[in-house]
């Protein structure tokens, strides 16, 4: 089993900046890839960014590109996402994920954090 707890959600203006944090424990080999999706009422869940626990690979969704970042500290379990230059359109409940395979499909993923709201007011 995979824990998966994350943080950091919370409401801000346009323009500004959250950092979440995800917390794993548990068993190690099935997190290969750590990623972040975010969904919004009535639709699926959305790709945001992976990072890969074995080397530095990143990747983003291109709606994200250039304002978040994902990163991890190996020592403490932890992947956290920086969102910079947050819009209206990025309110949504942010989940972490924990997996394999291919980096931004949901069906890669077999462990999943509780989410945070992320509310972005114009």
């Amino acid at each position: 089993q995979v824990q998966l707890v994350e943080s950091g959600g919370g409401l801000v203006q346009a323009g500004d900046s959250l950092r979440l944090s995800c917390a794993a424990s548990g068993r190690t080999f099935s997190r290969d890839v750590m990623a972040w999706f975010r969904q919004t009422p009535g639709n699926v869940r959305e790709f945001v960014s992976a990072i890969r626990w074995s080397g530095t690979s990143t990747y983003y969704s291109d709606s994200v590109k250039g304002r978040f970042t994902i990163s991890r500290d190996n020592a403490k379990n932890t992947v956290y996402l920086r969102m910079n230059s947050l819009k209206p359109e990025d309110t949504a409940v942010y989940y972490c994920a924990s997996g394999s395979g291919v980096y931004y499909l949901e069906r890669s993923y077999n462990y999943w954090g509780q989410g945070t709201q992320v509310t972005v007011s114009s």
